[in-house]
């Protein structure tokens, strides 16, 4: 392996590459949950803004009663008691997802000298086909010889020009 930010330090051992890489895959499944969240929030803010459509065309169509329900137990609620879903992540953030990639960070800092996916690093060389154009450890590689996108210079009934 050629790029030296994810050789593995002397002295690190099997398991603890395998830990830092277990770590590592446990915070990208929390950054997808995040993600999640963040869908989430913005999910249930757009549902509340269009509910100011549905009380307007309730309104319109001469359901009064129906109009104002809708305006006063649905727009704007809490989701949970005393928050909106700004404070939901907000408190994720500050109480779970901070401390675990601030955690993930100073053990491959202490652990690994500071370099990260060394599994998977590891894992990609194991992997590639030495030699093939498409399998080089990294861009720039004296093996990478980009290959041109054939859909950019060929048609279905042939060469493009």
């Amino acid at each position: 392996m050629d790029d030296d930010g994810h050789r593995r330090p002397e002295g690190v051992s099997d398991e603890t590459v395998g830990a830092l890489g277990s770590l590592s895959k446990a915070l990208e499944t929390t950054e997808c949950a995040r993600g999640h969240l963040f869908a989430f929030h913005q999910l249930t803010g757009s549902a509340d803004f269009e509910l100011d459509r549905a009380v307007e065309l309730l309104r319109a169509a001469g359901h009064e009663d129906w109009a104002e329900r809708v305006r006063t137990e649905l727009v704007g609620r809490n989701v949970i008691p005393g928050h909106w879903t700004f404070q939901i992540v907000e408190a994720y953030d500050r109480t779970y997802y901070q401390a675990f990639r601030d955690l993930e960070r100073e053990a491959v800092d202490r652990l690994a000298g500071g370099r990260g996916h060394l599994f998977e690093a590891e894992l990609k060389e194991a992997r590639r086909t030495r030699d093939h154009p498409d399998h080089t450890p990294r861009p720039g590689h004296p093996d990478h010889t980009p290959r041109p996108d054939s859909s950019a210079t060929r048609t279905p009934d042939g060469p493009v020009g």
